[in-house]
Order: structure tokens, then sequence, then C-alpha cells
């Protein structure tokens, strides 16, 4: 099987292919000063890209996984979730609180999708 990574940090590749399968790296907001709904939609906008590097797109997300610094956060993250993937393409997902993130992240999201 080939693997192909791309956007390298100094601790892991954001985009990973292999197997048919892109695999996105957890995602932060820039501007750790939004709310949970603008973190949320900075890291959509950050996500479309990145799918779009490993020849993905939304509709294709097979998998998320969700950690948020707040649970009590998650129906307002849910809001701009739901407007932002379509009802017939929602993916499977967990959501996760966790006792902590990087300084002022709210939430941080992980995908997996299928290669259009």
């Amino acid at each position: 099987m080939t693997v192909k990574r791309q956007v390298q940090t100094p601790i892991m590749h954001r985009v990973v292919e292999a197997g048919g399968l892109v695999f996105i790296g957890g995602t932060t907001a820039d501007d750790k000063s939004a709310d949970i709904r603008g973190q949320t939609n900075q890291i959509f906008a950050k996500l479309e890209k990145l799918l779009e590097q490993g020849g993905s797109d939304k509709n294709h997300v097979v998998q998320a996984t969700i950690y948020l610094s707040d649970l009590s956060l998650k129906s307002e993250m849910n809001e701009v979730w739901t407007s932002w993937f379509s009802g017939d393409n929602l993916p499977a997902r967990a959501a996760v609180g966790v006792a902590e993130l990087a300084k002022g992240t709210l939430v941080e999201i992980t995908f997996v999708a299928a290669k259009i």
C-alpha cells in the first residue's frame, strides 16, 4: 500500500492518504478569542482545504472525532456542524470532553474521508 503524506509540521503530517482514505490530523482554530461557533467555523474552513489537498471533500467524510474542552458547548458546536454537513452526508462521529486543549482552544477536530 502506498502512503502519501502532506503538510508536515514538527510533530505530524496534517494530511495522510492510504488505502483510498484521507486522514486529517487534529485541527484547531487560529483565533482563540472566538467563541465555540467561531472556532468551529474556522476549523471547517481549514478542514475543507486539507480535504481538497488530500483529494476529497466534506461529502466524503466518513468519520470524525471532536474534542471539546467543555462539553456544555456541544449543542452550540452541533449547530455549526449540522449547517456545514448536509443531512444525507453526516459522518460517523464521537464528541469527547477533554480536560485540557491548548490555551484558548475550545474544540479540535479530526477527519477520515474517502478519496473522490
